[in-house]
């Protein structure tokens, strides 16, 4: 594809710094430490689906959209080692791109739904017993599948990318950018990040206030839970929140800068190497998940010692433990009701 923008300008001159073989790596381990999780996770949530448990709906979607995207890790990788230029079909370019964009915004909003969904659970635990189906997840997970596909369908026109006699053409890198390139990503920026950041942070804080009240819990249960909110919102900003920067600042070149190419230039290592942080996220999903949520940790060793015949411990996770005792004592009237 060729690094022009589809508004006629000249062609930015991009120098590509070696980055190739940190970032190769990067992608190696990725797919190593991805694709054994993921099959686990998928298999696992599979087992609970059948149980009708709500959470393991939306792990399920989001290990088959990592799954997907894992598939296409050896052409990432053949591309960075190539200094970023396509060696392969213009429509393998964008099917790639196309799975990239789509697991990334499927995998933000997951992340809200599993949050919002725990939430839910610890502060109203005799509601949520009721309310919470497995039919209203499905058609959440199919909703979120559909809504992120049909709204980067047009990534393929908008991009400004097309087919050439040369095959030694970058992959979904338009630059400098086109007008409405420049507007979608205003729209990634906010809508598909910080928007599904402000839920995560809230509903993560809304659980650690409420498990501060609980009455079951210790201190170092209670500190339990607050590092790994943290943790949760820590990792959900280091995978995706430097490359929605990148996304934003390159919006911003464009529309206050007659001419971004200087800045392009400049910050293109950078880019490409937050594109390849972004993707990290599809390997420790399943680990964050599981460390997570106490309650899918103690079902997935449940699970695991069934399997192996062992013996089941009992139950003591946080979740649980709200769900019998209430996450404070003014619960215990209305359990009683």
């Amino acid at each position: 594809m060729n690094n022009s923008s589809g508004s006629g300008e000249a062609s930015c001159n991009i120098t590509y710094k070696e980055v190739a073989v940190p970032l190769a790596t990067v992608y190696s381990l990725v797919l190593i430490f991805g694709l054994p999780a993921n099959l686990l996770t998928l298999c696992l949530s599979t087992l609970k689906i059948r149980r009708k448990n709500v959470l393991s709906v939306y792990l399920f979607t989001l290990s088959l959209s990592d799954l997907i995207y894992l598939g296409t890790i050896p052409q990432w990788i053949s591309y960075v080692r190539n200094s970023n230029q396509w060696s392969q079909s213009f429509v393998s370019c964008q099917l790639t791109g196309y799975i990239f964009f789509n697991n990334l915004y499927i995998s933000i909003l997951l992340l809200c739904c599993i949050s919002v969904d725990r939430c839910l659970v610890v502060l109203y635990p005799i509601e949520a017993q009721w309310r919470r189906q497995r039919r209203t997840a499905v058609a959440v997970c199919a909703t979120i599948w559909m809504l992120v596909m049909v709204t980067h369908t047009p990534v393929f026109v908008l991009s400004g990318v097309r087919a050439t006699q040369s095959k030694n053409n970058s992959c979904f890198e338009t630059i400098p950018m086109p007008p409405l390139v420049a507007m979608f990503n205003y729209a990634r920026f906010f809508v598909g990040f910080c928007i599904p950041l402000l839920i995560l942070a809230s509903t993560n804080f809304l659980i650690f206030r409420r498990i501060q009240s609980s009455p079951c819990l210790n201190q170092a249960q209670k500190a339990k839970v607050k590092y790994l909110a943290l943790a949760v919102i820590l990792i959900f900003l280091g995978c995706f929140a430097p490359y929605h920067i990148i996304l934003l600042s390159r919006a911003v070149a464009y529309s206050l800068l007659e001419n971004s190419c200087w800045f392009e230039q400049k910050i293109y290592t950078v880019s490409t190497v937050f594109l390849c942080l972004s993707t990290i996220n599809s390997a420790i999903n399943p680990f964050l998940y599981m460390f997570s949520s106490e309650s899918v940790r103690q079902e997935l060793i449940r699970d695991l010692r069934i399997l192996f015949c062992l013996p089941i411990p009992q139950d003591t996770g946080t979740e649980s433990c709200i769900l019998r005792n209430g996450p404070s004592r003014r619960m215990s009237s209305s359990q009683r009701e």
